[in-house]
C-alpha cells in the first residue's frame, strides 16, 4: 500500500473542509518526519495560513485531528511549531512488511512502453580503458539499470572511435618499430599491447622534437614567431602541435596513413583490422570483469559520414546557412541561452564531430525508435551536446525532447591527474586487480574465511573488490570530480561498497541459524521506533529508484543502499532478532532483516555490485 498518496489527499481533503482551500494532493508538502521528533510523515502546514486565518500550530491540530479521524492508518499526531507530525498505525506496517517481504520485485515499476537508449564507455582503439573509463562505464551502466526498474525498455549502446590519427599513430609505431611482435608473442592483453604502441608513438614523437628544437630551422622560427618575453621552453611547448602539422616526419607519416586508410588502401585497412581486433578482445575481457555488456556496437568508421545528407537537406530549409568558402554553419545566436555559430559541414565537404553525431542519433532511431537518448560524456564536452541537442530540436526530430547529457566529472588518484599519451594512466584491468588484492590484504589481516576453498575465497574476493571499485565511484554525484583511492574503497567501516555487502552477509548469517523459525508475525503489537526506521527506509525504496532513474544520478541509490545497511547495522546494535522476548517478536524481526537483504540486493543490483554469501 503506497501511504503517501493517501496522506497527501488526506491533507487535501482536510484543507478544503475545514478551511474551504482547494489544493491539489500533488502540492502538499510531506517528508520524513525527523528522528529528534515522535512520528512518520510530516506535514508542511504554513501554506494554508493564509486560508485558515489561524496560527501553524492551531491548523496543526485541526489537521492532524481531520486525518486521524479520517484516515485509518494515521493512528496518532502532535505539532511541532508549523509542523504536523504523523503516527502511523503498527497494523499498517504490519501489512506494509508482509507485501513487502512477498513481493520479489518490489521497487521495481511495471513497463511504460518507453524505450530509452543509453550510450557509455565509447572508447578509442589505440589504448586500453582506463580509470576515466570505468567512471563512465559505471554511470551508464547503473543508470541503464535504473531505467530498466523504473520501467523503461532500455537499449546500451557504445560508438567505438576506431578511426584517426590517434589509431593511426598506434599503427604506424607497431609497424616501424613492432618487428612483428603480436599480444600472444609478447605475452601482453591485447589491448594493452596496442596501448603499448601508442605511447611509444609520442615517445619517438618527443625524441625528434626535442632534437628538432635544436636545428637552424627551429632556431629561425623561434626568434620570428616568439611572442612578447616569452622563453625558448615556453615558445615550444605552445608549439608542439603545429610541429607534428607542419614539419614532423613522424606526424606526416601518420597522417599519410590516415589518408590511406581513407582511400580504402588494403595494407593500411588490413593492419587497422588486424590491431582494433586486439583491442576490441581486450574490451570485451573487461566489459566481462565489470558484468558489463552492449545490446549494440556502432563504429565510428561507419558512421563518419552520416548526417551528410541531413545537413544538405537542413540547408534548403533554412535550418543553416552557407558561407562564401562552401563551408555550411548553424546560428545559434538566438537559442536559449544563447549558443554560437557552429560549423556542421567544412568548406571541402568533409564531415566535422558534429555532423556524425546528427546522422548517429538519426541511425539509432531507425534501429530503436527511442524516445530519449542519454549520452553518457564527461563535462569537457557540456558545450558540445548544447549545440547538438539545439540543432536536432531545430531538424524537427521526434526524440529532440528526449536527449539527456549525462555531464560528469574527471576522476583522479591521490598521485594527480592522468595522461594517456604519456602512459600514465591507470588502466581498468590494473584497478580492477588492484582494488580485490586490497580487498584479500583487509581480510587476510582480519584473519578470516581462513577455511575456505581457494576458488570460494577467489569468487568472494571478486565480488568484495569490485563493489568496493564500483560503490566508491557510483556514491559521488557526477557532476562532481573525484578522487579514488583503492584504500578507502575496502574500508569496512566507511561509506563503501564492502559496509553495504557487510549488512547483507550479516542478515544471511542471522537467516542461516534461524533454520526454518516461523514466519508468521500477525500477533507482533509494537513495533519499536528502530525497527519503524527501517521500515521508513524499505518503503522510500521505490521512490529512490524512480527519483535516480529520472535525473539519471546512481548516486542516489547508493546512498541509500549505505543509509539502509547503516540503519540495518544500528539496529542489529540495538535488538536481539533471534533471542527476541517474544516468538512473534522473533518472527518480525527476521522478516524485517529477511526484506532488507531484498531491497540491498536488488538497489545494489542496480548498481551492478553483487553481494557475497559470506565476507
Amino acid at each position: 500500500m503506497d501511504i503517501l498518496p493517501i496522506l497527501q489527499q488526506g491533507v487535501a481533503n482536510a484543507v478544503q473542509a475545514l478551511y474551504g482551500m482547494e489544493v491539489g494532493a500533488e502540492s502538499v508538502n510531506m517528508q520524513s518526519t525527523r528522528k529528534e521528533f515522535e512520528g512518520d510523515y510530516t506535514v508542511v502546514v504554513f501554506p494554508y495560513t493564509k486560508a485558515a486565518r489561524k496560527k501553524p500550530e492551531a491548523i496543526g491540530e485541526e489537521l492532524g485531528a481531520y486525518l486521524k479521524e479520517n484516515i485509518e492508518q494515521v493512528q496518532d499526531f502532535n505539532v511541532i511549531k508549523g509542523f504536523l507530525n504523523l503516527v502511523l498505525s503498527d497494523e499498517y506496517w504490519l501489512t506494509f512488511l508482509e507485501d513487502a517481504s512477498t513481493n520479489a520485485t518490489y521497487g521495481r515499476q511495471p513497463r511504460n512502453g518507453k524505450v530509452v537508449l543509453v550510450e557509455f564507455s565509447s572508447p578509442n582503439t589505440n589504448k586500453p580503458l582506463h580509470l576515466g573509463h570505468i567512471r563512465n562505464i559505471l554511470l551508464g551502466w547503473s543508470s541503464a539499470q535504473l531505467l530498466d526498474a523504473a520501467g523503461y525498455d532500455v537499449k546500451k549502446v557504445q560508438i567505438v572511435n576506431d578511426r584517426g590519427i590517434a589509431i593511426c599513430k598506434s599503427m604506424l609505431a607497431w609497424r616501424k618499430f613492432g618487428k612483428a611482435e603480436t599480444p600472444q608473442s609478447s605475452g601482453i592483453k591485447s589491448d594493452h599491447f596496442v596501448g603499448k604502441y601508442y605511447v611509444m608513438f609520442e615517445q619517438k614523437f618527443q625524441e625528434e622534437y626535442r632534437f628538432w628544437q635544436h636545428s637552424e630551422q627551429a632556431g629561425s622560427l623561434y626568434k620570428g614567431r616568439k611572442k612578447e618575453e616569452q622563453s625558448e621552453a615556453e615558445f615550444f611547448k605552445a608549439f608542439k602541435n603545429t610541429y607534428f602539422n607542419e614539419y614532423s616526419a613522424l606526424g606526416k607519416e601518420a597522417r599519410e596513413m590516415l589518408l590511406a586508410w581513407e582511400a580504402n588502401e588494403k595494407a593500411v585497412r588490413d593492419l587497422w583490422k588486424q590491431m582494433n581486433g586486439w583491442v576490441y578482445d581486450g574490451f570485451e575481457e573487461t566489459y566481462e570483469k565489470l558484468g558489463v555488456d552492449f545490446d549494440k556496437l556502432y563504429y565510428e568508421s561507419d558512421t563518419y559520414l552520416l548526417g551528410k545528407e541531413s545537413v544538405q537537406q537542413g540547408l534548403k530549409d533554412a535550418i543553416f546557412y552557407q558561407k562564401e568558402d562552401g563551408s555550411i554553419w548553424a546560428d545559434l545566436t538566438d537559442a536559449k541561452p544563447a549558443l554560437d555559430h557552429k560549423i556542421v559541414l567544412r568548406s571541402d565537404g568533409t564531415s566535422v564531430y558534429m555532423t556524425q553525431d546528427i546522422g548517429t542519433a538519426q541511425l539509432r532511431y531507425q534501429d530503436f525508435g527511442t524516445d530519449r537518448m542519454v549520452y553518457v560524456v564527461a563535462d569537457e564536452q557540456d558545450y558540445h551536446f548544447k549545440v547538438l541537442f539545439e540543432i536536432l530540436k531545430r531538424m524537427g526530430e521526434p526524440y529532440a525532447d528526449g536527449l539527456h547529457h549525462l555531464s560528469y566529472g574527471m576522476v583522479d588518484l591521490p598521485s594527480g591527474k592522468m595522461k594517456s599519451r604519456e602512459g600514465t594512466v591507470v588502466d581498468a584491468d590494473d584497478l580492477v586487480a588492484e582494488v580485490i588484492a586490497e580487498a584479500r590484504k583487509n581480510i587476510e589481516e582480519r584473519g578470516e574465511l581462513v577455511d575456505m576453498d581457494k576458488p570460494e575465497l577467489d569468487e568472494i574476493l571478486r565480488k568484495i573488490g569490485l563493489a568496493a571499485l564500483k560503490f566508491f565511484i557510483i556514491k559521488v554525484s557526477p557532476k562532481k570530480r573525484m578522487t579514488f583511492n583503492p584504500q578507502e574503497s575496502v574500508d569496512m567501516q566507511g561509506q563503501t561498497g564492502p559496509y553495504v555487502q557487510n549488512a547483507f552477509v550479516r542478515i544471511q548469517s542471522i537467516l542461516r541459524k534461524a533454520g526454518n523459525a516461523s514466519r508468521n508475525f500477525s500477533d507482533y503489537k509494537t513495533i519499536e521506533s528502530g525497527e519503524k526506521e527501517l521500515l521508513a527506509q524499505i518503503y522510500a525504496f521505490p521512490t529512490v529508484v524512480q527519483s535516480a532513474a529520472e535525473s539519471y544520478d546512481p548516486s542516489e541509490m547508493a546512498n541509500y543502499c549505505y543509509n539502509l545497511a547503516q540503519r540495518f547495522h544500528k539496529f542489529y546494535h540495538d535488538y536481539s532478532v533471534l533471542r527476541a522476548d517474544s516468538e512473534e517478536a522473533k518472527a518480525f524481526r527476521l522478516e524485517l532483516s529477511r526484506t532488507v537483504a531484498n531491497v540491498l540486493e536488488s538497489g545494489m543490483e542496480m548498481l551492478g555490485i553483487e553481494m557475497p554469501e559470506r565476507m
